[in-house]
């Protein structure tokens, strides 16, 4: 059993084992011979973290060393540069032993960042996961917006009744030319109202068809939610 150095805290031999585990997870450049020489340099320990945050890591600013000095600069680019972002912090004294591979130090180090990486990760997927609802929630209000604006176009659409009314008329050869072209012009405004009349049922079907798909969408979009949205996002009667 490890003793945590500068923390009040044991390792059990469970911890130790999971450690171990998730450590042989991680795909690192160089083959693990020691784990308290492996990763005194710090190169190992930046690609844990690379592994599971790929973009706070440049792996190419830590320098494969057993030189002291650049071993304590890796550290303290490490502690600066990554750890900072994680809420984490590796103190001089612990680093000093790191960097001279005492036995049982680096290992409640590791667990200790498994443990804050596996907090972050969780993190990061709960706000994911509050972020989809939003976006189904910007949505919902969204497809509202569109099923309001089609039924106001549709309220717009006025159909008006033909000025002429349809008439069944009897043609006789004794017409004059100037009634039978008078005849004829009625006719043609009949077709032309009915033909108007008919784009705008047309139009409204349409706008009734896109009604029905956003109802549909918003449907789907209610569903989808936790049942805490779905008191509060009733569908309209």
């Amino acid at each position: 059993m490890c003793i945590v150095l500068g923390m009040d805290r044991l390792l059990s031999d469970m911890e130790e084992r999971d450690t171990l585990t998730w450590i042989d997870k991680i795909p690192f450049s160089r083959p693990k011979k020691n784990i308290s020489r492996d990763f005194s340099d710090g190169v190992m320990v930046a690609e844990i973290v690379k592994h599971y945050f790929p973009r706070i890591v440049d792996v190419h600013n830590y320098i494969t060393s057993c030189n002291t000095q650049q071993k304590r600069s890796n550290w303290k680019l490490i502690n600066k540069k990554v750890f900072s972002k994680l809420d984490f912090y590796v103190s001089e004294d612990m680093v000093e032993k790191i960097v001279s591979s005492t036995p049982c130090v680096i290992l409640p180090v590791l667990f200790f960042l498994k443990e804050k990486i596996e907090n972050k990760l969780a993190q990061a997927t709960r706000t994911q996961h509050y972020s989809r609802n939003q976006e189904n929630l910007f949505s919902d209000v969204e497809i509202q917006q569109a099923e309001a604006g089609i039924v106001a176009q549709l309220a717009k659409m006025k159909i008006t009744e033909p000025t002429v009314k349809p008439q069944q008329l009897m043609f006789f050869p004794e017409m004059s030319l100037l009634t039978l072209r008078q005849v004829i012009l009625e006719k043609e405004l009949q077709i032309q109202e009915l033909q108007d009349i008919l784009k705008i049922l047309q139009v409204k079907v349409n706008k009734l068809e896109e009604l029905v798909q956003l109802k549909d969408k918003r449907i789907e979009h209610l569903t989808s939610l936790p049942e805490v949205y779905k008191t509060k996002l009733l569908l309209p009667g």
